[in-house]
């Protein structure tokens, strides 16, 4: 039986900080939007971002593995990345730059919104494109892996790394040991692991403010 929790502006993005600053869009994991997020993004807004947290499964969380599932195989495409162009049109306020932030499946819309050359930076956790999902991504990249998850140490995530470098995109990529994909979702506890989602924060924030702000 599928389980699922109500989370706060069903459909509406969240917003944190001073609009006008350089921006962050947030994309949430195959759990959906959790209140982990919340934190993760007041945390990026005190150092000086404006953050937008699109909700991509309207209104739908969970913290139960096969309705996560669920969820993500139900989502719509189309629809989360018409979600997201929102999402980033909101950051940008006219002149900001714009990051993007993606956990697990976000992780893989964040590279494939930033395909479309509407984003400045994006970071994925544990997200990649495979050699079916081609093209050019115009912006620089942090990959944060888990080396017990899909996108780690495996073939596949070495040769998208190898295929960023070769198209001239600059790309950075960082291994957690002992970590699986949902690593850095605070709100399932048995799955976090507080040390590399710390340090995976650090990088992650770092990386954005060298490349977003002047």
């Amino acid at each position: 039986m599928s389980a699922f929790v109500d989370i706060p502006s069903p459909g509406w993005p969240l917003t944190f900080g001073e609009a006008g600053n350089p921006s962050i869009v947030i994309i949430h994991d195959r759990f959906g939007r959790l209140p982990y997020l919340e934190s993760y993004a007041t945390a990026l807004a005190s150092r000086g971002f404006f953050v937008v947290v699109p909700d991509l499964f309207n209104g739908l969380a969970t913290i139960d593995a096969p309705s996560a599932d669920e969820l993500r195989d139900a989502m719509d495409l189309g629809f989360a990345l018409a979600t997201l162009d929102d999402a980033i049109a909101l950051g940008r306020n006219g002149t900001s730059k714009v990051g993007i932030i993606g956990f697990e499946i976000g992780g893989w819309l964040a590279l494939q919104a930033a395909q479309a050359g509407s984003a400045d930076a994006v970071v994925s956790y544990a997200g990649g494109l495979t050699e079916n999902e081609p093209g050019i991504l115009p912006c620089p990249v942090l990959l944060n892996y888990s080396d017990l998850g899909d996108w780690g140490t495996g073939t596949e995530a070495d040769l998208f790394v190898s295929r960023l470098k070769e198209m001239g995109t600059p790309v950075t990529r960082h291994t957690y040991v002992g970590t699986n994909d949902i690593f850095a979702n605070a709100t399932l506890v048995e799955r976090l692991d507080k040390n590399a989602a710390a340090l995976a924060f650090a990088r992650s924030t770092n990386f954005l403010q060298e490349q977003l702000v002047d």
